[in-house]
């Protein structure tokens, strides 16, 4: 036989069936009851894969796979397991997995993926780095196209390669690229993210390059950008689909030369930051109708992550509603409520325009609103009637002043709860309470 399988699961029936799936004239299959079994197997006769489950008694199959990875470096391990989170899945396969696989297995998938591993072997591929591991993000998601993120995640986290992360508003991009950054050997260094829209180009410049004292009008002293203050750690670009052609071309020489001129300055300074970017905008598009440089379209590009829209995932509506609902209890100070079969069902039946942003507010509103501690239907205002028809005489200043008493109302007086509803800060919040005289 030239092939060999070691099967790692506490489960005997797993074991079995995997047992008698994957044997045939030309693979050798062995199984072990644990970690510490599989070890010993290992070391009378290595495998060519170890396909290990993750939770396990006594040793997990993670620390298997780092003592594998250690003492066995040819040996290549695919890990499967019913908890496909992002913290499991990422720092699998940071720290050196093959691959990962969601119980209960698709034995066609797992064929196939074992075939590839052994063609790969082959062919000489290189086995992958081992990295020390790494928190997680607030990441959630069982579809398998999140799953496909989760291993993409802990796969470029240890390189420093340019990512373009991309999806609709309010998919979540930045919670993407905080995870890349988590799971990275420069967690330690800053995560620094810069919305490209929020600013004018000049300003923007001036935000990220830092400016010398006396580069414009108000420039009294010399101001670091953001490129100097994240050090080693990473940047953030979110939006650069929205950047002008001038500000691109300053943005492709950091990505090529590693420097940047500080706005007014006549020396570059070097960069050490890695750079994610993020968009919800079609480049391609834009490259074609050259509103978007080309050249820094296929440097950003280096590794692409894109996120599927919400109303594509359903499945996924109800585990990260009880997330974000606990996180939105805990910021309020509130018991955490749970969701009625109705609320389920409203969630699912909506398509959520604005993703996982507009989900979150729809469910801050609802731990205001949900007595008892339960939220149901009503609750959450989706597909709520349009605000009525402006009124003769009635002036927009009036309008914010009245629906800022009315959210006022709905959070009970809590003006933490009452921002994070209107969206806007608590100073904010506290100049419009002013302004309408809503003390």
């Amino acid at each position: 036989m030239s092939r060999s399988i070691l099967i790692v699961d506490d489960d005997p029936a797993v074991r079995i069936s995997l047992a008698e799936a994957l044997a045939d004239e030309t693979t050798l299959v062995r199984a072990a009851a644990d970690a510490e079994s599989a070890l010993q197997l290992l070391a009378d006769r290595p495998a060519d894969i170890v396909l290990a489950d993750v939770r396990m008694p006594g040793m997990d199959g993670v620390e298997l796979l780092r003592l594998v990875r250690q003492r066995i470096p040819a040996t290549e391990v695919v890990l499967m397991s019913a908890y496909d989170d992002l913290p499991t899945v990422a720092g699998a396969m940071r720290d050196g997995a093959t691959d990962f696989l969601a119980k209960p297995l698709d034995l066609h998938q797992l064929r196939h993926v074992l075939s590839r591993v052994f063609a790969d072997r082959g062919a000489g591929a290189p086995s992958a780095a081992v990295v020390s591991p790494q928190e997680s993000s607030e990441l959630v998601g069982r579809d398998p196209r999140m799953l496909e993120i989760y291993k993409l995640i802990g796969q470029v986290a240890a390189s420093r390669a340019t990512v373009v992360i991309r999806g609709e508003s309010g998919t979540g991009k930045e919670l993407i690229a905080r995870a890349i950054h988590l799971h990275s050997p420069d967690r330690d260094q800053p995560f620094v993210a810069v919305n490209c829209t929020a600013l004018p180009a000049t300003l923007l410049e001036s935000e990220l390059f830092g400016h010398v004292r006396g580069a414009f009008t108000g420039a009294v002293t010399n101001r670091r950008g953001r490129f100097a203050m994240a050090g080693r750690g990473t940047v953030l670009l979110d939006e650069v689909g929205d950047t002008t052609p001038e500000f691109q071309g300053k943005l492709l020489r950091v990505l090529q030369e590693q420097e940047y001129y500080p706005v007014g300055a006549e020396r570059p300074e070097r960069t050490d930051a890695r750079v994610i970017a993020a968009t919800h905008r079609n480049l391609e598009q834009m490259v074609a109708e050259g509103t978007f440089r080309e050249d820094l379209y296929y440097r950003l590009r280096v590794v692409e992550i894109q996120i599927p829209p919400l109303r594509e995932r359903p499945a996924d509506l109800p585990p990260i509603a009880e997330h974000l609902l606990a996180r939105a209890a805990r910021a309020m100070g509130r018991s955490v409520p749970k969701l009625a079969p109705d609320a389920v069902e409203a969630l699912r039946a909506h398509s959520w325009p604005g993703n996982v942003r507009e989900l979150e507010n729809c469910l801050m509103r609802a731990v205001v609103l949900a007595p008892g501690g339960v939220v149901h239907h009503e609750h959450l205002a989706i597909g709520a009637a349009a605000p009525e028809t402006r009124q003769p005489g009635t002036t927009l200043a009036e309008l914010e002043g009245a629906h800022v008493a009315r959210i006022l109302a709905a959070a009970g007086g809590n003006k933490t709860a009452a921002a994070r509803l209107l969206g806007v800060s608590r100073p904010r919040l506290d100049r419009l309470i002013r302004k309408y005289g809503l003390n």
